[in-house]
């Protein structure tokens, strides 16, 4: 297994260019095979996530092209089956988009129940209440879920929790339903307006996206489409807390500013400098952040996955902060790892109390998830002496290139392979 080791206490410095939102481009891959036409998306990341479900969709008889490592073009033509049983699919929660998709399209399909990052419980019962709703039958055997119809309905769903995931799947069964959909107390973040924008671009009738209400029209059929994937806030967000921690200055490019308004907003507060520009945004830390307060809300609220790596910076900030999670119920298992390098965390139900201190030191630690990994990232550029992150194929997931960005602006992290002494010592040796 791979591993980042870290030299920390260099401030961050210069310019990153972010790539598409991995969340964006799992919902809209999944979108691209319901026309039978060549669909060509960019500005993919290329990512661990991203990888698994082209082989997914490859499996199932659809032809996908990659360009480049940020282009692929991928055709629904050859589809010759809609079951999804593929042990990497497992591995990543957005394999059940594919539900959505094959049975808007066909009708029927058949999807092994998905994995990912264990940071809780995460049901699918609203996406079946969707799907119901109109007019499949849906069951769960063998690891597997099933969804079939005669023909899908439109019909008035009310989700009862806010559901990013739902909203996306049963906007996909919808868009070829017969009638109209109405579907309401839906997510709003922006990888749901990408995805609605992507079914648009190929035909669908999709308006409120974005809004509390979606109205969703079916079509017939869909047609080709080129498209370009939203830059990804997470991954914004990452590099601008990785700024403010170290002490940088960094020019982040690439990004929609409006999309980041509750990081800066937290940023802002802790006494980072953040300046908007069209396209990018600039990050300067303070000699020493300051403290404050998080709850994690649906968008437009705090991100849960900016959670961690939030709270890694406040773990070097003065003060005592208080973050709040009121997503998932398991998004502390990073507080243990930063404990071993020093950080004053402690977990109170689904709050963190967390005491700033003057410095954290490096270790040896693991990444229990993404964007756990992510923070523990920021901990070590953080931190005084060497960290090791093992498990970093759980960071690979959703961050492209993470390493060799971070070396762009001037850290010293390099990603080894297992145990390598030699490779270690070679590093340590280099930054001295």
């Amino acid at each position: 297994m791979d591993q980042y080791i870290i030299k920390g206490g260099k401030p961050l410095q210069g310019e990153v260019v972010i790539s598409g939102a991995k969340n964006a481009a799992l919902g809209i891959l999944a979108a691209a095979i319901m026309t039978d036409g060549t669909v060509v998306v960019d500005n993919l990341p290329c990512v661990r996530d991203i990888k698994v479900l082209l082989q997914a969709i490859e499996q199932i008889g659809a032809k996908v092209e990659r360009v480049d490592c940020n282009t692929v073009k991928i055709s629904g033509n050859y589809i010759d089956s809609v079951v999804i049983d593929y042990e990497f699919i497992r591995k990543i929660r957005a394999s059940y988009y594919l539900l959505g998709a094959l049975l808007g399209k066909y009708k029927r399909a058949k999807v092994a129940l998905p994995g990912g990052c264990n940071i809780g419980s995460r049901p699918i019962d609203q996406h079946i209440k969707g799907f119901e709703a109109l007019g499949a039958s849906v069951k769960i055997e063998h690891g597997m879920i099933e969804a079939s119809a005669d023909k899908l309905v439109g019909s008035h769903i009310y989700l009862d929790v806010v559901s990013v995931g739902a909203t996306i799947n049963i906007m996909l069964a919808a868009c070829m339903a017969e009638g109209t959909t109405i579907l309401e107390n839906t997510a709003k973040e922006p990888h749901v307006v990408d995805v609605a924008n992507f079914l648009n671009s190929m035909g669908a009738d999709i308006k409120g996206a974005g809004t509390d209400i979606i109205r969703i029209k079916g079509v017939e059929k869909l047609h080709p489409t080129e498209y370009s994937i939203i830059p990804d806030q997470i991954e914004a967000g990452t590099f601008m807390l990785a700024a403010a921690a170290t002490k940088g200055d960094v020019l982040i490019k690439n990004v929609i500013p409006k999309h980041l308004d509750a990081i800066t907003a937290k940023l802002l507060e802790m006494g980072a400098t953040v300046e908007e520009l069209d396209d990018a945004v600039r990050v300067k830390g303070p000699e020493k952040l300051g403290s404050t307060h998080v709850k994690t809300l649906p968008y437009p609220g705090f991100p849960t996955d900016m959670q961690p790596q939030t709270a890694a910076a406040l773990a070097v900030s003065s003060g005592t902060s208080i973050v709040t999670e009121s997503i998932f119920e398991n998004r502390f298992k990073y507080v243990d790892e930063l404990s071993r390098m020093g950080a004053s965390i402690k977990v109170e139900g689904n709050s963190a109390i967390i005491d700033g201190v003057d410095n954290l030191t490096g270790a040896i630690v693991r990444a229990p998830d993404l964007r756990a990994g992510a923070a523990l990232v920021i901990a070590g550029l953080v931190a005084e002496g060497y960290t090791q992150i093992e498990q970093v194929e759980n960071i690979e997931r959703g961050y492209e290139n993470f390493e060799k960005k971070l070396q762009g602006l001037n850290a010293d992290i390099e990603k080894i392979s297992g145990d390598d002494e030699k490779a270690i010592k070679k590093f340590k040796f280099k930054v001295g």
